[in-house]
Parts: C-alpha cells; sequence; structure tokens
C-alpha cells in the first residue's frame, strides 16, 4: 500500500472558503501544471481520466490559484475578494445581487465576504438611489489602494502564466475560455 503525504490547505478560488487539496493536485515547483508531469509515489496511467478535458482543467485551475493565493498573500486578500473588489470597482453602484449574478457567488457565502470586505473598510453599502430595497456597493479609498496594489500583483501572476505557458497556449486557453 502506498503511502500519501498529509493533504494540504487551499483557498477555493470561488468562495475563499478553505479545503484539503490531495498533494497530487498541487503544482510542479518546476512551473508545469502537475497533471503534465509524474509525481513520486504517482501512477503514470490515469485510466479513463486521460481522455477527461473537465479533469485537466480541473488540474490547471488548482495549480493556477494555488500560485495566486500565494501571490496575494501579502496583501491578505483571496482570489474571490480580488474578484469582487475588482467588479465592484469596475461597476460602482452595483447591487449585491448583480455582483453575485456576475461571479457565480451564492447570496449566503456573497454576504459573509462583503461583511468581511466591509470590515476592512475596503468596500461600503450605500443605499441604491434606484431601489431602497438594496445596497449600492462601491470601494472606500483604501479599498481602491489595496485593490491598485492587488492588481499589481495580479499583473505578476499573470506574466508567470504567460512564460510558464508560453503566449501560444496562453493567448489559446483565453481565447477558448472567454468563448465558453
Amino acid at each position: 500500500m502506498t503511502q500519501r503525504a498529509a493533504p494540504s490547505r487551499t483557498m477555493t478560488a470561488e468562495h475563499g472558503a478553505s479545503r484539503t487539496a490531495k498533494p497530487a493536485e498541487a503544482g510542479a515547483s518546476d512551473g508545469r501544471p502537475a497533471a503534465g508531469r509524474r509525481r513520486a509515489g504517482a501512477v503514470s496511467d490515469l485510466g479513463a481520466l486521460d481522455g477527461h478535458l473537465g479533469y485537466f482543467i480541473r488540474r490547471l485551475q488548482i495549480w493556477v490559484f494555488q500560485d495566486f493565493i500565494r501571490t496575494l498573500a501579502p496583501l491578505e486578500i483571496s482570489p474571490a475578494q480580488f474578484s469582487v473588489l475588482s467588479v465592484i470597482e469596475a461597476n460602482e453602484g452595483l447591487s449585491q445581487a448583480e455582483l453575485g449574478n456576475t461571479l457565480a457567488i451564492e447570496r449566503a457565502r456573497l454576504v459573509r465576504l462583503l461583511n468581511r470586505l466591509q470590515k476592512r473598510g475596503l468596500i461600503e453599502r450605500l443605499p441604491s438611489t434606484a431601489d431602497g430595497r438594496r445596497h449600492a456597493l462601491r470601494l472606500t479609498p483604501t479599498g481602491q489602494a489595496t485593490l491598485k496594489q492587488a492588481i499589481a500583483l495580479a499583473d505578476q501572476h499573470e506574466a508567470g502564466l504567460l512564460a510558464k505557458l508560453g503566449e501560444p497556449r496562453y493567448r489559446a486557453l483565453m481565447d477558448g475560455l472567454r468563448e465558453v
């Protein structure tokens, strides 16, 4: 029986909640996705998985987000928080419902995420001028400054992905996934 390393804790991209990741899902130190190389203690035959696009997309997503989490760590911002701050900045005054629909974040999770951002002084919830039953979201000056720093880090992360994947693969992935 093969022994496995202890699972590591990671943040999920969509919700920022921690989950347990299997060691085989972790990214390679040489920059290649885990799916593209053999790990010590791993088997080389994936069976039916080798023909499933979803499996490789998930492996790539894990690899990319683990790197993104490390990149944003100095700001104590999760990928989900970065997404929320980015969309609010681009659409000042949008409602919580519009934000949740745009990012496909469940209402209860979005409320908790917004509460954390508001507690940190990064966003404000203001009464909407269009509908008194909803809140209009906007970044505070601190939120704008934090997002500016996060965007600089995200740009470094993207430059690293471009370097690791190569421009043709990077562009093909971006173009193909934008169309889905």
